[in-house]
């Protein structure tokens, strides 16, 4: 393997093509201004780096990125490229992430709006994110301990598992499909708004008119706080244990909750079940 290190790099394509090249302690910064340092490359492991210029590693195929940081000027830093690993590291430019594969993320502090379009078959974890439209028409994803921050994340994803999450974010998850989120926050208004197949499994959902609109809705042990105007036209399997203050049109199934302080019924379209039950008692079932 190449190794280049210790040096310094603002001209553009600096490392354009390289193959089977490990880059250590390098910056890639400087009145040249250049463009794509690293783009079309090949087996390719880069440590302790510094990246102030724009579009670094795009059309890669096997990159290992390890305790780098891209700045804000850093811009695009990763498009197209495939079986990527990032540990231990900033990405603080926008659309840092895009039209990628195979790709594990540990450890990793993202700033980064616009983050992780289209990206397939992502691994991340133990991350904190901040950043409007994350993750958008993404899929395949397997998701432990992130916390984000950010408006709109999650929109249009498919086939995803997240896992010991926080996330304070508004309009998360619309039109989602096959989710699964569990032992997780989600604070926000609007949550989930034309999902399909998505289930909240002992989570904490915070905020206003959540989880309207939904197909195959399913809550397990959830807790509700601040939430008004829920369900609204979904369909909907929901074990709620904590008092809601009003539930609005469910289209069909059932909803348990110890309490709540609204029923709104003025859809005759509406069927689905509301039980009532005492927190003391044992959870009813929907049958």
């Amino acid at each position: 393997m190449t190794i280049v290190e210790n040096q310094t790099f603002d001209m553009e394509r600096a490392l354009y093509g390289a193959q089977h090249t490990r880059v250590q302690n390098c910056r890639f910064d400087g009145p040249a201004d250049g463009e794509s340092a690293l783009k079309e490359a090949a087996d390719i492991q880069v440590e302790h780096c510094f990246f102030n210029l724009r579009y670094p590693f795009w059309h890669d195929e096997g990159l290992v990125i390890r305790h780098a940081e891209m700045t804000e000027l850093c811009r695009a830093a990763l498009w197209y490229s495939h079986n990527v690993e990032i540990t231990d590291t900033q990405l603080h430019g926008i659309k840092a992430l895009r039209e990628c594969s195979q790709v594990e993320i540990r450890g990793c502090d993202i700033l980064s709006p616009e983050f992780g379009w289209s990206v397939s078959h992502l691994k991340m974890e133990d991350t904190v994110a901040q950043g409007e439209y994350f993750l958008l028409r993404s899929s395949h994803l397997q998701v432990n301990n992130l916390k984000l921050t950010g408006k709109y994340a999650f929109q249009y994803i498919e086939d995803a598992v997240f896992e010991n999450c926080t996330f304070d974010t508004k309009d998360a998850f619309w039109h989602a499909k096959n989710v699964t989120v569990k032992n997780s926050v989600i604070k926000g208004e609007y949550l989930a708004w034309y999902c399909e197949n998505v289930t909240f499994d002992h989570c904490k959902i915070i905020g206003t008119q959540p989880l309207c609109y939904c197909k195959g809705l399913k809550l397990i042990d959830c807790e509700m706080e601040g939430t008004d105007l829920a369900f609204e036209k979904s369909q909907v399997e929901a074990s709620v244990t904590t008092p809601v203050i009003s539930i609005k049109n469910p289209l069909s199934g059932c909803i348990t909750v110890p309490s709540v302080g609204e029923i709104i019924r003025d859809d005759p379209l509406s069927q689905g079940e509301i039980h009532i039950q005492a927190e003391e008692l044992p959870k009813a079932c929907c049958n």
